[in-house]
């Protein structure tokens, strides 16, 4: 282990220079841990684990200590019209003094300054009750209980806090897992993570072990795990290289530390009418000072002084509006009230004014735009290409034609159609649940989901009858297939094949095509015609997976011709045998998935664009599937391009980056630095930017926006922190409706 620096912010050490600058993703995985002092066979020692946790810290990202109720009550004074009311009661205390000195005054306080303090008191109280209910509603969405991570510790799997997981720990991955820490993966079967709350890719990524040979960027690091992810699929064994701040998300956090907040408009705008008050003021009680000097006569100084001072201070404090605070508290709060009927929560007061200002609204793709729902929209047959509607994980939808018409059910793309789902839905891991509050759950793959749930909507089982599963080929980023033999319950057990995947992988394995219920030799015909519509698919930002079968023609695995068994017969691993299952197989047909818009968004953004506001989509995706939702949308004509966060990079100097702003509604493959950039071009433009998201990956533009808003449901707690208001509902038509609110 390498010496470090301590910390002293913190008093614990840096992770810096532990694994002596090398990029673990271009590292063996043998050399990571080796630089780590940990044995992949038996992890840390727990009394080495407890020695590194004192060294480097809890696996928590640093936050600020929570600030007192008192000083949050203090901080309803911070503001310029409040400053000057404050200093018109000073002054009027100081001339009642006076006069009482001079024996001209009672000894009860004046009433102008009382009225002002009574307002402040009641202006600062209104502002407190409402930044604490914001924060309370905060408080009830965040997180209740303390995660738990698998680790390897002295040889077994243990159970441990999150927080306590550290540098050079083992930990063990599986289906449904949150990832604790970044780590280097040495060990993965069937591996696919979720990055979307960290990259913006809304389909998961398969994860493999092998060494990359160049540096990529984060969202194709294959062999690295994030902080923050999630597990949808498979296993794996990771060593991990960074906890905490020193974490990607880590990273992130460290770059909203770096941004500072900016000011609302109204908050510019009452600094403006501040300082022009304050001036009037001044004017006025020097106007009378004069005047009465004039008028009297100067050589009556300086007996007539203090009054003539009285005289021109409360002509001043009576050009005060002292209850605009008041007022303009009370509105606001009325717009707090009814935003959050609208499932909006505001955090601060003067938010409410801004989203009515906002010209330009940045919104992330997925699960905003987007339901973030993999969706089965299209299925494609030997004898045609149907629609399946629905969106959604409800399974709630029915077959129709491309031109919206019905299909008959003696119908060959009918029969077909089903059969394509139903195999696709038996080549699964996925599976639907519906909980206790009747909202339907996933468990499993979002994009393998789709399939069970396009299967129930047309009762797609029917096509294979009852079947029982026996063994599977699973699938892993090279082969980009799975299959699944299944037996038949319902009849004589006999064996069948179940396969998905990649089409243009899947096709070289079929030799014959179903047509009705007929099969037939496979073309070279049928080849170029199916990669054609996989290409047109595609193009259309559709995510293509193919479906085949074959029947076995037994009852026993041992009895397939080419199968290896062991000496006492029996087949001990299926899926070191993949070549021998699925040759020879029939395809059935091809699916196209989508994570499908928002139905009520193309609506809201109609009018946002009425009202004069642009909305502008920012997202981590590929630039084929941006362009093709921004188009549904109406963000952009059909046909419009996105930008890339390669294309931004290559901007030689920020007139030039402005001017792409000013014409770009659409960025894909963006890093988080992209959108903090994006706002602040748009900001130099003199637009009041709305900035939505819900990754750690958004939170530096969200906080960086004149107004940023978080997703209640799915954002992440550093996004919720950064953000002055939050969607309950996560819905991008709430901020049109409380932009409405705030105008």
């Amino acid at each position: 282990m390498v010496d470090h620096t301590n910390d002293q912010s913190t008093g614990v050490q840096s992770q810096e220079g532990l694994l002596h600058d090398v990029d673990p993703s271009l590292t063996e995985a043998n050399e990571v841990a080796k630089a780590l002092d940990v044995d992949t066979n038996t992890g840390l020692s727990s009394a080495e684990a407890q020695r590194r946790l004192e060294k480097f810290g809890p696996n928590q990202l640093a936050s600020a200590p929570p600030v007192p109720k008192w000083k949050k009550f203090l901080a309803q004074f911070q503001d310029p019209l409040v400053y000057l009311l404050l200093a018109a009661t000073v002054i009027s205390l100081i001339a009642w003094f006076i006069e009482r000195s001079h024996g001209t005054a009672g000894e009860v306080l004046p009433f102008d300054a009382i009225v002002i303090i009574l307002i402040l008191i009641v202006n600062a109280v209104l502002g407190y009750i409402q930044e604490a209910r914001a924060e309370q509603a905060v408080e009830a969405l965040a997180q209740m209980t303390a995660p738990q991570t698998s680790v390897l510790r002295d040889g077994k799997i243990v159970h441990i806090n999150t927080a306590d997981v550290v540098p050079g720990d083992i930990v063990v991955l599986g289906e449904g897992d949150t990832v604790s820490a970044d780590g280097r993966l040495f060990a993965a079967a069937s591996l696919r993570i979720a990055e979307a709350s960290l990259t913006g890719e809304s389909v998961p990524v398969g994860k493999k072990p092998d060494t990359l040979d160049s540096a990529k960027a984060l969202g194709d690091r294959t062999n690295m795990i994030f902080n923050g992810t999630s597990v949808t699929q498979g296993t794996g064994r990771a060593i991990v290289t960074g906890t905490g701040m020193n974490t990607q998300v880590g990273k992130i956090a460290d770059m909203l530390s770096q941004t500072d907040d900016e000011d609302t408009p109204l908050q510019k705008e009452m600094t403006h009418v501040s300082k022009i008050l304050g001036i009037a003021v001044c004017i006025i009680a020097a106007v009378v000072l004069v005047a009465l000097f004039i008028t009297q006569g100067f050589h009556k100084m300086p007996d007539d002084l203090i009054d003539s001072l009285l005289l021109a201070v409360s002509l001043a404090v009576a050009a005060v509006p002292e209850g605009l605070a008041t007022i303009l508290t009370v509105v606001l709060a009325l717009g707090v009230q009814r935003m959050a009927k609208h499932n909006a929560i505001v955090k601060k007061l003067s938010s409410v004014e801004t989203l009515g200002s906002a010209s330009v609204i940045c919104s992330d793709k997925t699960g905003t735009l987007t339901r973030n729902e993999m969706t089965v929209e299209r299925i494609v047959t030997p004898s045609g290409e149907v629609q399946l509607t629905g969106t959604g994980y409800e399974p709630k939808g029915k077959m129709l034609g491309m031109g919206g018409d019905a299909i008959e059910e003696s119908a060959p793309v009918n029969a077909e159609a089903l059969r394509t789902i139903a195999v696709g839905a038996f080549a699964n891991d996925g599976d639907l649940r519906q909980n206790d509050a009747g909202q339907w759950e996933i468990v499993g793959d979002p994009t393998e989901v789709s399939l069970v749930v396009a299967s129930r909507k047309i009762k797609a089982d029917r096509a294979l009858g009852k079947l029982d599963r026996v063994a599977e080929v699973p699938f892993t980023s090279e082969r980009k297939r799975m299959a699944v033999i299944g037996k038949d319950s319902s009849d004589n057990g006999n064996l069948s094949v179940y396969a998905k995947g990649a089409p243009d992988v899947l096709l070289g394995y079929c030799t014959r095509i179903a047509v009705g219920d007929a099969v037939r030799p496979m073309t070279e015909g049928d080849r170029q015609e199916i990669l054609a519509t996989v290409e047109r698919l595609s193009g259309e930002a559709y995510r293509t997976l193919g479906e085949a079968y074959r029947p076995l023609g037994t009852t026993s695995l041992a009895d397939i011709p080419g199968i290896k068994t062991n000496a006492a017969g029996q087949v001990t691993d299926i899926s070191e045998q993949s070549d021998v299952i699925e040759r020879d197989l029939i395809w059935a047909g091809m699916v196209g998935i989508i994570d499908p818009p928002r139905t009520e968004v193309r609506d809201s953004v109609a009018e946002a664009h009425r009202a004069g506001i642009r909305t502008v989509m920012i997202t981590g995706d590929h630039p084929l599937t941006a362009a093709r939702i921004a188009s549904d949308l109406g963000i952009i004509e059909k046909g419009g391009k996105a930008l890339t966060g390669d294309q931004l990079d290559a901007m030689p100097d920020e007139a030039a980056f402005d001017k792409a702003t000013s014409e770009v509604s659409v960025y894909a493959r963006v890093a988080p630095e992209h959108k903090l950039k994006i706002v602040e071009s748009l900001q130099r433009q003199g637009n009041i930017a709305a900035m939505t998201g819900d990754g750690v990956n958004d939170a530096p533009a969200v906080k960086s926006a004149d107004i940023g808003v978080a997703m209640g449901i799915t954002g992440t707690e550093v996004t919720k922190e950064s953000a002055k208001m939050i969607l309950a509902d996560d819905n991008f038509s709430t901020i049109v409706a409380a932009v409405r609110e705030g105008v």
